[in-house]
């Protein structure tokens, strides 16, 4: 593959950020400018982004735009100041919650929000075990990275694992099984003299391969933490503010409320803007006991920038678009099971899909050479995709919520060309 010479150079600039970082692709984009679903190269080529979950309303939303830019342009503090916008935030977002989540508190990130969850259940329960999925990601933290198996770090000694409810290679009920994954890791806690804190779930599974299951997958899973004596946060920084067809996935499972729920990525639209929504008793035992301030969470801009993504999401319904247009998708993913023997299983929900590729579907062997072929070869068709999965062989695709019917077709249309132009088909 031949890189053009701007590439190249963009390539040899990176050696100053270090090794850790990682980029997209087997020729690297250099994206400068994007418009709704729509990305544009330094060369002025043009790609539908079909993956990325941070810019919800679509990339260069003029709502976002407007409130950053009138905030900014007044005043920039943080939360040991009265301000307005903070407030109308905060009473804006906890009210989308069922009770008793009634508080709100700001981070700059998922990350900080799920490592402030995890401080206010461990000084509430007086417990450190923590129980998460097997392919987890949870963030960057220290506290979360031994909390992120995904990370390839392996967990930190509190933490124990148990498998998705993976509908794909569970026979029977995916929620009684994943229910005794986690009475079991309890268990196993509880004899090393551990008490169990939390159970911390991302709400679609996203990392393990995109699992969103039947009503009451989750309900055996969170009677056992509770139990225990733990706590049940769900993690929303990946599947909230409405790409589910739910403004929150965990909705989507009547009677079914989280002890504490997370929110990142999409919640800023692209600013850096975190949270946690909680029950008040919880936020006074923690505050009774500990100070908390965030220099830059919940300051006056990121407050009006969130305020902007909620109410938009809220005005225009647009998990309800999500819902009907992702029913459309759903529909379209599925026909790719006629077109390539590599297609295995597709699910997900509204703007929130995984379609896992095999190359046995007898053994359900991943086949994770060809996922990743794929996934650079729509990129070289234009089309941006990700993967996912312990194995990388589920195909992620998870539009802004600016993702219209007509995108379906060019989506289709690159996919099927790829699949069928796959070797061996």
């Amino acid at each position: 593959m031949t890189l053009s010479a701007n590439t190249q150079t963009l390539l040899n600039r990176r050696a100053v950020l270090g090794a850790a970082y990682r980029l997209f692709y087997a020729e690297p984009l250099n994206l400068v400018r994007g418009q709704g679903v729509e990305l544009f190269d330094g060369d002025g080529r043009r790609y539908l982004d079909a993956y990325n979950n941070v810019p919800v309303l679509g990339h260069a939303h003029p709502a976002v735009i407007e409130a950053f830019t009138r905030q900014a342009s007044q005043i920039n503090t943080h939360t040991r100041y009265l301000h307005d916008t903070i407030l109308s935030y905060a009473e804006t977002l906890v009210a989308t919650f069922p009770a008793p989540l009634r508080q709100a508190m700001f981070t700059c990130s998922g990350s900080e929000a799920n490592d402030l969850a995890l401080r206010i259940a461990m000084t509430a329960t007086g417990g450190s075990g923590v129980i998460v999925t097997s392919n987890a990601y949870h963030g960057v933290t220290a506290l979360l990275a031994g909390m992120s198996p995904s990370l390839g770090l392996g967990v930190a000694p509190a933490v124990r694992t148990v498998p998705p409810p993976d509908s794909y290679r569970t026979s029977g009920d995916v929620g009684a099984a994943f229910g005794q994954a986690v009475a079991e890791a309890i268990a196993d806690l509880q004899r090393e003299g551990i008490q169990p804190a939390a159970l911390l779930v991302d709400t679609t599974f996203a990392s393990d391969g995109i699992f969103v299951g039947p009503q009451g997958y989750l309900d055996q899973a969170v009677a056992a933490i509770r139990a225990a004596g733990g706590l049940f946060i769900a993690d929303e920084v990946q599947g909230g503010f409405g790409r589910s067809g739910q403004l929150w996935t965990f909705l989507r499972q009547p009677g079914l409320v989280p002890d504490m729920v997370t929110l990142g990525k999409p919640m800023g639209n692209g600013h850096p803007v975190g949270g946690v929504v909680t029950r008040p008793d919880l936020l006074d035992v923690f505050g009774q006991r500990s100070r908390y301030f965030n220099t830059f969470g919940g300051n006056t801009v990121s407050a009006a920038v969130g305020l902007a993504v909620l109410s938009t999401i809220q005005q225009q319904d647009l998990p309800g678009h999500a819902a009907s247009v992702g029913a459309e998708l759903a529909e379209a993913l599925n026909s790719l099971k006629d077109v390539s023997p590599l297609v295995a299983d597709v699910r997900g929900v509204g703007f929130y899909y995984g379609v896992e590729l095999v190359t046995d579907h007898q053994q359900k062997t991943p086949a994770t050479a060809e996922a990743k072929a794929v996934v650079d070869a729509l990129a070289q068709a234009g089309v941006l995709v990700g993967v996912c999965g312990a194995a990388s062989n589920v195909l992620k695709i998870r539009p802004p919520l600016a993702f219209q019917s007509e995108h379906i077709d060019e989506l289709m249309q690159a996919l099927r060309g790829v699949l069928s132009g796959m070797p061996g088909q």
